[in-house]
């Protein structure tokens, strides 16, 4: 695999209260690289994977995002999970702003993991990038909380189709998180296009959806795991989830965000829930 290759996760500071330090205004300013503020709560099933912190147990660290796809089960990147066994993992539903209680959040810990069986954390361009988190008790709706509507089995999306990309991830090289969801608009860029030479070549699978490329917007460190979401046949349908993308820049012209296409994957996705304790 080229060396240039990144996993889009990231490890950044949060915790379930108000941290000591505060937020300064230029948060308002940051972005998913080329995106702009989500208006609040309007991605309802986004959430924020999160970490409990080697050496202050009571404070998370936010990981990668996910999409609540049951009431017990959230979807997000395998390469997420790539933590030692005992690590402590929880989800945010309901989550805008990671550092303030925005009173529209809950936390709900993640009791079981089930990483997709042909991961292969040494070849990214193998995909199967997916994984399945049980919840440790049911997510509810609080009226900041939905479940996201997964695709039909083996839909394709055309070149150049709307969809979004949200998350907490890095808004420019080298920053920080930022405090607010964020969200950008990137156009699929079929698999024809993809996987020519001077695009993502045979890194780019047909078990992938590429998205972006102008340059411009794009997934960065961070956005692992969260949604890609599109709104087709009347309503919105999660048909991806943050893969990978390039470095030193997310936002480099001919090399779109790739995602785990979920379309791919319906069947894993149900057998799974399906076998470990229905949906």
């Amino acid at each position: 695999m080229t060396r240039y290759l990144i996993l889009l996760s990231c490890l950044g500071a949060i915790s379930g209260s108000p941290p000591s330090y505060v937020v300064h205004n230029d948060m308002l300013t940051e972005r998913i690289i080329g995106g702009q503020e989500a208006q609040r709560n309007s991605w309802k099933w986004q959430v924020s994977l999160q970490m409990a912190d080697a050496y202050y147990p009571e404070y998370f660290d936010h990981i990668c995002g996910g999409t609540l796809i049951s009431t017990n089960w959230v979807m997000t990147a395998a390469h997420c999970l790539q933590m030692p066994i005992e690590v402590n993992y929880r989800v945010a539903l309901g989550e805008h702003n990671l550092f303030e209680l925005d009173g529209t959040e809950y936390f709900v810990g993640v009791d079981r993991i089930f990483i997709h069986e042909d991961w292969d954390p040494t070849d990214l361009g193998n995909g199967n990038d997916i994984a399945l988190l049980h919840l440790s008790e049911p997510a509810y709706g609080n009226g900041f909380v939905e479940i996201g509507n997964l695709p039909p089995e083996g839909d394709i999306l055309p070149n150049n189709y709307p969809c979004y990309v949200t998350g907490w991830g890095l808004t420019s090289v080298g920053g920080s998180i930022p405090a607010r969801l964020q969200e950008a608009m990137l156009p699929v860029v079929d698999h024809a296009i993809c996987s020519e030479n001077d695009w993502w070549g045979s890194q780019a699978k047909e078990n992938m959806v590429c998205a972006g490329g102008d340059g411009v917007r794009a997934g960065c460190s961070g956005d692992s795991g969260g949604p890609l979401q599109c709104y087709r046949d009347g309503l919105w349908q999660i048909h991806g989830i943050v893969s990978f993308g390039i470095v030193p820049y997310c936002n480099t012209y001919q090399k779109p965000t790739v995602f785990t296409r979920v379309s791919a994957y319906i069947s894993w996705l149900y057998n799974t829930m399906k076998n470990n304790g229905g949906y």
